[in-house]
């Protein structure tokens, strides 16, 4: 296979969900094996699958076993990868469907949100030589224990990325109903801008700050193996979308894009003086138990020797999070203390952070403009403020004007 060239697409839930999307990715399949790829293809479970899945769960089991979340949720990608295969036989193009672990993708054992520890994809390449093109089941594996797992909302990507690694492919095309990345969510800004190009430190905080289009852990993949993703649109396939690879910045402080998250909670511990961490870790060591995710962890020492640890959980990204509340507040009824009603808003850009003023610009204007932060949070690339939620759009619009009219 290594005079042949290897293209892997990926193709999301909204290029799938009828008929008349499937046939659109159809063509464009069919368009890269005409041009000579070797083709894998990464689906999603078709429009609202999954959505529709776990609401069916829950009729049964509100805080269903993660195993059996699993197991039920790995069903939409087959059937999405059953129907391409059978669909590209239809037109006369020799495929093969396979799952996660038939196609060798192996995690760890972190149910509904497993990440991968390798790709063993010797039935995949033995499908291309065979001419074949291959349809693989995006967002899922299998443990080293052989249990089926899932890899968080979005895997797909990860699924799509961690393929063209192991395969050593030319080029990595993500599709979904938007023509690429653009500067602010054109859903909530309809004046948003599409970029032509993103960095992979850039992209990867966009996408843990809350933006939708690509998942945090596929850039994390790219950024490792030197993979330039291609964001592109299922219905204008020739539109060159937006490339995410290593660009440099050489020094220049550039503010790209903002993104948000709504409906987070904020987690704040209390710790005897005593106690030293012991509470924090025991809170943090539950949610891992209860195969919750958590972001932005802080602990420090207050007035007095007092100790406080905080740390913040999406509510999108665990699905049975009802649940977990009523089990925390109960078991660390007396050293959490959980806010809710809160949305994160987010500025991304190579060097935003390097010196406090753009900090101190925004909080100055979101108090000129009666928006209460309720915390902040820094990184390299990302600056991330708490706003009651009803007012994120609001935030949103002035960090987004603020990045324009300061670039």
């Amino acid at each position: 296979m290594k005079d042949e060239k290897i293209i892997v697409l990926k193709f999301g839930g909204s290029s799938l969900k009828d008929s008349d999307c499937i046939k659109k990715v159809l063509d464009i399949i069919i368009s890269r094996i005409n041009c000579g790829y070797k083709t894998v293809v990464v689906v999603s479970a078709r429009g609202k699958t999954t959505e529709a899945l776990l609401k069916a769960a829950a009729e049964f089991a509100p805080n269903g076993n993660p195993r059996e979340v699993d197991m039920l949720l790995t069903t939409g990608e087959r059937a999405s990868a059953a129907i391409v295969a059978m669909a590209l036989e239809s037109r006369g193009i020799p495929s093969i469907s396979l799952t996660g672990s038939q196609a060798g993708i192996i995690t760890d054992d972190h149910h509904t949100n497993a990440r991968i520890i390798e790709i063993r994809p010797s039935r995949v390449l033995n499908s291309l030589s065979e001419g074949k093109t291959v349809i693989v089941c995006g967002f899922q594996g299998v443990s080293f224990k052989k249990e089926i797992t899932t890899l968080g909302r979005g895997g797909s990507d990860t699924t799509a990325v961690a393929l063209a690694a192991a395969l050593d492919a030319e080029r990595c095309e993500i599709f979904s109903d938007i023509d690429g990345v653009y500067n602010a969510d054109p859903a909530v800004l309809p004046y948003a801008e599409k970029l032509d190009s993103l960095t992979y430190p850039e992209m990867q905080e966009l996408s843990e700050a809350g933006a939708k289009v690509l998942h945090s852990r596929a850039v994390e993949f790219a950024k490792a193996h030197n993979i330039a993703i291609h964001c592109k649109s299922t219905f204008e396939p020739e539109n060159p979308g937006t490339v995410i690879q290593g660009f440099e910045n050489k020094g220049k402080i550039r503010k790209t894009a903002v993104a948000y998250e709504k409906n987070v909670l904020l987690f704040h511990t209390y710790e005897p003086e005593s106690e030293n961490l012991s509470t924090i870790a025991n809170v943090l060591s539950f949610c891992d138990e209860k195969n919750i995710a958590v972001k932005q962890i802080a602990f420090h020492r207050g007035y007095k020797n007092s100790m406080t640890g905080s740390f913040i959980i999406s509510k999108k990204e665990n699905y049975s999070i009802d649940s977990f509340l009523s089990e925390i507040k109960a078991k660390f009824s007396n050293s959490v203390e959980v806010f809710d009603n809160l949305s994160t808003v987010s500025i991304i850009g190579d060097g935003i952070t390097d010196k406090p003023d753009i900090l101190l610009e925004i909080t100055s204007l979101f108090r000129q403009n009666n928006i209460r932060i309720a915390g902040f949070h820094t990184s390299s690339f990302r600056i991330s403020l708490l706003v009651q939620t009803d007012l994120f759009e609001k935030a949103l619009n002035l960090l987004h004007n603020f990045s324009k009219e300061n670039n």
